[in-house]
């Protein structure tokens, strides 16, 4: 586990966001909705690939991009209005030809729970035709360099 801003994550290295919950965040439980969740992962998955140079503009002139193939999600703890998360992903697995998978995991830093953890599959696609095809070496070395090491 390691610890940023006092939040235990699971993965040395985490690539972070902060979400602060808002009304449009809630469902009619009054907690923060499944969709919410599922697009913040996206979102934070855009903003760490954009952070390694993998934006959508690279991945347009390559004629490649990595498309959601599965998520596994777990709904650890409700989250509430108000309440600030402190949300992590990591590249946890690479075959090094056309599959690459990410992990998720959602902390509110105020008691400590985890609120999320999830795992999302990616293939390699071509992006003119959306046939499945191996990764560019970019991406191979990219997505590589900052896989976790889960031991």
């Amino acid at each position: 586990m390691t610890t940023v801003d006092q939040v235990q994550f699971r993965y040395a290295n985490p690539f972070t966001l902060e979400w602060v919950i808002s009304q449009s965040d809630l469902d009619d439980y009054q907690h923060v909705n499944n969709v919410a969740y599922l697009a913040v992962c996206e979102k934070l998955a855009w903003q760490h690939s954009e952070s390694l140079g993998l934006g959508m503009d690279t991945y347009q002139e390559m004629n490649r991009g990595m498309v959601i193939v599965r998520h596994e999600i777990d709904y650890v703890n409700s989250a509430y209005l108000g309440d600030t998360l402190q949300c992590a992903t990591w590249i946890c697995e690479s075959d090094q030809k056309m599959r690459i998978a990410r992990e998720f995991q959602f902390i509110r830093p105020s008691d400590g729970k985890e609120v999320l953890r999830a795992k999302t599959f990616f293939v390699c696609v071509e992006l003119s035709s959306g046939k499945i095809k191996r990764l560019p070496a970019l991406f191979r070395d990219t997505y590589g360099n900052v896989l976790v090491n889960q031991d």
